[in-house]
């Protein structure tokens, strides 16, 4: 399984953020698969944001959940964050993951 974050480097304050992760190898509909987003903030450690399931559900942490959306494109096997209303406390290196695969990771900078 492969994963490959993409989306901006830079975003503005109060602005939306929304990375897109491309997934080959395997179905993002596959039975019993559930496709992460986490981030790591620079100098901390790694913060879970969500996930969406094989079936389409969706989970995401109490305390971002007000902020977060994750979609799906089936048809490109993709999967995608939308993080709402961004401050500079979001800026860190972007991952999605099945726990077992890791993309590279994305950097986004939330700065005016």
């Amino acid at each position: 399984v492969q994963l490959q974050e993409s989306g901006p480097g830079l975003v503005k304050p109060s602005q939306t953020l929304v990375l897109t992760c491309t997934v080959s190898g395997v179905s993002i509909t596959t039975h019993n698969y559930w496709w992460h987003w986490v981030r790591q903030p620079p100098g901390k450690g790694l913060e879970w944001i969500g996930n969406i399931a094989y079936s389409g559900s969706t989970a995401y942490s109490p305390s971002l959940k007000s902020r977060t959306s994750i979609s799906r494109d089936t048809s490109n096997n993709q999967f995608s964050l939308q993080l709402n209303s961004v401050t500079p406390e979001d800026t860190a290196v972007y991952y999605c993951t099945t726990w077992a695969d890791w993309g590279k990771g994305t950097l986004v900078t939330v700065s005016s």
